[in-house]
């Protein structure tokens, strides 16, 4: 069964006047489902456009403003899933509502554009914005599976390649780009992000001029994945509509997998992304770890207490793979394997308010490995606590002793202050 469904890109020239937008997104979601269309694609900062920046900070609205609740209203009416290019809360976000009008998802853009130019040009987002603080999870939609970047964005390859090795099908551009750099690089970096990609790339964009020091370039377009524009707006506020065709991409990736002639062994892609929460236990190679005393999780590690610590605070960091040796990790889980362990060690600086901290990794069993497999132990420290080289005597036996294994409400309890921590 071929999988192809329409999706709508909008291209408006917003103002401050939150109700005017409001209109004109009201009237092309109408539009857009007369099309069939199964989901619509808005702008940046398609809910205003302040004339200075202290209007933009007064204009910025909760979750909860009526603009929200229209746009979801008009979700559920017309059964049609909404993408609102951004929306100005103190960070800009996307938000992500679907055919029923639930509010799914939001995203915050991770680079704010900066420049200035004395006596040409200053824009200075982080003026009245500030960034998002994590990757999003990809969107299971009626057109597939979507990446959200916004605007400025673009610019950074790294962050398309992410969504694509988290399974991306289409990656979302909203933008209000200049006039001047959409000239030159607009559809030039859009085409690049769809290649390298194999993803489809919608763009919706911000277009005119808002006030004598503002004016965006337009031109939202929708690119496949074999980086052929098939759908673009012109110079006016408009729409256009393209297929996203699911069996066409798959059918690039056949001809073209890119992906999988990756020299992973080489180089790879070293993120902070936490994924969404994950309910199993984990094996420690024979012994089990209740989920409930894990505080921290990434892509490929995790973090743990201890049932036996010798210290306050002494912790467990450990792939999710089990491997006897650091050498049998891959690249990617040994540099994630210490970005975790050196953020769990962040943490425990804040709770137990200390700078000193042992941290030991043990492989084989000349380092007192008792469990056959590659963790690290991160000890808080104390002026005075051992001398010399005792504590690594200590560490050796900690788990050979005769003392009891600790309450899992105890361990529970220690475990929900470090996520709070975190």
């Amino acid at each position: 069964m071929v999988q192809r469904e329409m999706i709508a890109v909008c291209q408006m020239t917003a103002t401050h006047d939150i109700d005017e937008n409001y209109q004109t997104m009201k009237d092309m979601i109408k539009r857009a489902a007369e099309r069939n269309c199964k989901m619509v694609f808005f702008p940046e900062c398609c809910d205003f456009i302040g004339r200075a920046r202290e209007e933009s900070i007064d204009l910025a609205m909760r979750e909860e403003a009526r603009f929200v609740q229209q746009l979801r209203a008009d979700a559920a009416e017309h059964r049609i899933w909404i993408s609102v290019g951004t929306f100005h809360e103190k960070t800009s976000k996307t938000l992500i509502i679907d055919g029923n009008g639930a509010l799914l998802t939001k995203y915050g853009t991770l680079q704010l554009f900066d420049l200035e130019v004395p006596g040409v040009v200053r824009p200075i987002e982080s003026d009245f914005l500030s960034t998002g603080q994590s990757l999003l999870n990809l969107v299971e939609t009626p057109v597939g599976r979507l990446g959200f970047d916004i605007c400025y964005d673009v610019r950074y390859p790294e962050l398309s390649l992410w969504h694509r090795s988290q399974g991306a099908q289409v990656l979302c551009y909203p933008a209000a780009f200049t006039a001047n750099t959409g000239f030159a690089h607009w559809e030039t970096l859009l085409r690049a992000r769809a290649i390298e990609t194999q993803c489809y790339v919608v763009a919706p964009a911000q277009m005119g001029k808002y006030n004598d020091n503002r004016s965006s370039y337009g031109h939202s377009m929708v690119v496949d994945p074999w980086g052929a524009v098939i759908a673009q707006c012109s110079d006016n506020i408009d729409m256009c509509f393209a297929e996203i065709n699911l069996e066409f991409l798959e059918k690039i990736r056949v001809m073209q997998p890119v992906f999988e002639h990756r020299s992973k062994d080489i180089y790879s892609l070293q993120t902070n992304y936490v994924p969404p929460a994950d309910e199993s236990d984990r094996k420690f190679a024979e012994h089990g770890i209740n989920k409930e005393v894990i505080f921290y999780r990434s892509e490929v590690s995790y973090g743990s207490v201890n049932q036996k610590p010798f210290m306050e605070g002494h912790v467990l960091v450990a792939p999710i793979r089990e491997v006897k040796h650091l050498t049998d990790l891959t690249d990617q889980e040994t540099s994630d394997l210490f970005n975790v362990a050196k953020r769990i060690q962040a943490m425990l600086q804040k709770t137990y308010n200390t700078e000193l901290f042992t941290v030991a990794l043990q492989d084989g069993s000349l380092a007192e490995q008792s469990v056959k497999r590659v963790r690290i132990h991160i000890v808080p420290r104390r002026e005075g606590d051992f001398n010399g080289s005792d504590i690594y005597q200590e560490l050796a036996k900690h788990d050979k002793t005769d003392r009891q294994p600790r309450d899992h409400d105890e361990m529970k309890k220690e475990a929900e202050l470090y996520v709070k921590n975190m």
